[in-house]
């Protein structure tokens, strides 16, 4: 391995469990990496802080692995897949959809891994993810034995890495597009090959069910629908009418065939492809419960403001459009958007539509996501319920 060293007092973070180490950071060791090497993390003292992949090319040079002294090889990636695996198995209902690992969370950064059924989907984020791939296929393999593994590892993140997108089967045949899964005896639709990040969103487990608990005789309204996953949650439970707005026709495609597999042809439903700002500017209509669950407004953290605008006005115009005594489901997957700014920004919007609001729950990742304790940065995932 490659020896990095850190400057006087600069780690600090590494010793409570941080897993990044900032290129300022280093005093010495970076100049020879090639991006993906192997590195092992010293203190200025000479103390060992861990192992992990560096890259040069990177404000984050270096992502640990293990916070020990010990060799980044095949074992030490078994016992990361095994410690996911029996996390899901203790703490999962009894579904086949599911995030198998959660980059930093499971000890892997830059890996992440989706199973639907006998399909896994991953990414590889980072170089030294990708330099761990057919490690992580293998062991994947001989563990839950899928009938295909399909690798999506593309983005914004590999840009900056430096590194070539990657896609394509890596273990097995070719992926069923689109597949079925089945979630609280609901059924979805996930084409795992153009969908949003590995297909669908399996993050979104505890809202689906929440709007499905509230949506008896109530007009629901779901914003930036997707493949219609909250939609048919809702027509489930009862709904009186469905309206699932989004700006791609094939999502929306895709969500009315999932509709009709569900036998909801009896649910009044609309499908409207278009743009959501515009569309809640434009409506006059009311709905007893709305749902916002948009893409990530803030990708970099200098995008923050600009971001918390976007936030505030989808908030704004949905508080606006509310029956009185209604429900929103207002959430954020920004990484840089902290919980409290999101709640900020939310009671902006309802100032200022004239609207009294209080928070019923507020929930954050699901047990398939789980987050290190030390790195606060892997809590992307904000969703709150509330009473208009």
């Amino acid at each position: 391995m490659h020896e990095i060293v850190l400057k006087p007092g600069r780690d600090r973070p590494l010793r409570a469990g941080h897993p990044w180490v900032f290129s300022g950071a280093i005093a010495s060791g970076l100049e020879s990496v090639v991006a993906g090497d192997p590195v092992r993390v010293r203190a200025a003292d000479g103390r060992v802080l861990g192992v992990g992949h560096a890259n040069p090319k990177t404000t984050i040079a270096v992502r640990l692995v293990s916070h020990d002294d010990e060799p980044l090889d095949t074992a030490l990636v078994a016992r990361r897949i095994d410690a996911a695996l029996a996390l899901r198995r203790a703490c999962l209902p009894d579904t086949t959809a599911y995030r198998v690992l959660n980059g930093e969370g499971d000890g892997l950064p830059g890996v992440v891994v989706d199973r639907y059924g006998d399909t896994l989907v991953c990414q590889m984020l980072t170089a030294g993810a990708a330099r761990l791939a057919p490690t992580v296929v293998e062991l994947l393999g001989a563990r839950l034995a899928p009938r295909t593994i399909y690798e999506r590892s593309e983005g914004a993140v590999r840009r900056e890495e430096g590194i070539e997108n990657a896609t394509g089967v890596r273990a097995g045949s070719e992926p069923v597009v689109p597949l079925e899964i089945v979630e609280d005896g609901a059924r979805f639709l996930v084409d795992v090959v153009g969908g949003q990040k590995t297909g669908f969103f399996l993050d979104q487990r505890e809202a689906r069910r929440r709007v499905r608990a509230l949506a008896q005789g109530r007009r629901v309204l779901n914003t930036f629908a997707y493949t219609g996953a909250i939609s048919i949650a809702a027509g489930l439970g009862g709904a009186s009418e469905v309206i699932s707005v989004d700006a791609s026709g094939p999502a929306l495609e895709l969500a009315q065939a999932a509709w009709a597999r569900n036998e909801l042809a009896a649910t009044p439903a609309r499908w409207i492809d278009a743009n959501v700002f515009e569309f809640l500017r434009a409506t006059d209509e009311t709905y007893d419960l709305v749902v916002i669950d948009p893409p990530p407004f803030v990708r970099r953290r200098g995008d923050v403001m600009a971001g918390l605008r976007g936030y505030k006005d989808v908030n704004l115009h949905a508080l606006r459009r509310v029956a009185t005594s209604g429900w929103v489901l207002t959430c954020s997957c920004s990484q840089h958007v902290t919980r409290d700014a999101f709640r900020e920004t939310v009671a902006a919007a309802a100032a200022d539509a004239g609207r009294r609001v209080r928070v019923v729950a507020e929930w954050g990742h699901p047990p398939d996501h789980p987050v290190a304790l030390a790195h606060p940065e892997g809590q992307y995932f904000k969703a709150m319920l509330l009473a208009v």
